[in-house]
Order: structure tokens, then C-alpha cells, then sequence
């Protein structure tokens, strides 16, 4: 099995897009936007591609939610399929937003003096 991806940058960067759900014309966000691990992620070159034995994907494989639609799919719907049909937003999205953001990485602001790694 391959290893884990780790990309902090990354997911800083997530963490400065608006909430995938109010991308989708949803108004009621809430809280800080927090990079979501997709519970079944796409398929990379590396072959991971879901998580288990409490792992989770990779970093490339995160979607930014706001605190209530990320804590709102975890506790209430448990899967990303019963939270995205809730919003009518196709079951693959998300697997496609999250790759479409892992290759912009040339998106990312390249000063790092101010991170804190």
C-alpha cells in the first residue's frame, strides 16, 4: 500500500476557498472553512483510493466546507453520497472538485515565510 499524501500547503490553500456548498447557490454557511478528507476518493497514480483501518485520503483529496456542512455530513448523513443528494449535487462531485483543486496548485501563493511549518 501506498503512503499517505501530505500536503499542508494544500490544504491551507483549501482552507481559503469558499464552502463547497454555497458553490453550489447555498447561502446558509457557517463557521470557518475547513478542508473535508473525502470519505471515497478518486482514483491517483499512487492506487489509494479510499480510506480504512481508521485512515484517511490523502490531502490531496480535500473539499472545503464551512464548520456547519462539514460537521452536518459527518454526524447527520455519514456519507458523502446522502449529504450531497440532501443539496442535489451529483455523488461525483466532490471527487471532481477535489482533484480539479489538487492540479491548481500552481494557484498557491508562493511566499512562505509567514507558515507555520
Amino acid at each position: 500500500m501506498s503512503k499517505r499524501l501530505v500536503d499542508k500547503k494544500h490544504l491551507m490553500w483549501v482552507r481559503t476557498l469558499p464552502c463547497f456548498i454555497s458553490r453550489a447557490g447555498f447561502l446558509s454557511c457557517s463557521g470557518s472553512v475547513q478542508a473535508h478528507h473525502l470519505l471515497k476518493g478518486y482514483d491517483t497514480p499512487r492506487g489509494v483510493n479510499g480510506r480504512g483501518m481508521s485512515l484517511k485520503n490523502g490531502d490531496d483529496q480535500v473539499i472545503p466546507l464551512c464548520q456547519m456542512h462539514h460537521h452536518l455530513l459527518h454526524t447527520r448523513y455519514g456519507s458523502e453520497k446522502a449529504f450531497f443528494k440532501k443539496y442535489g449535487i451529483k455523488e461525483d462531485a466532490g471527487k471532481k472538485y477535489a482533484k480539479q483543486l489538487y492540479e491548481e496548485k500552481d494557484c498557491y501563493v508562493e511566499d512562505t515565510s509567514d507558515l507555520p511549518f
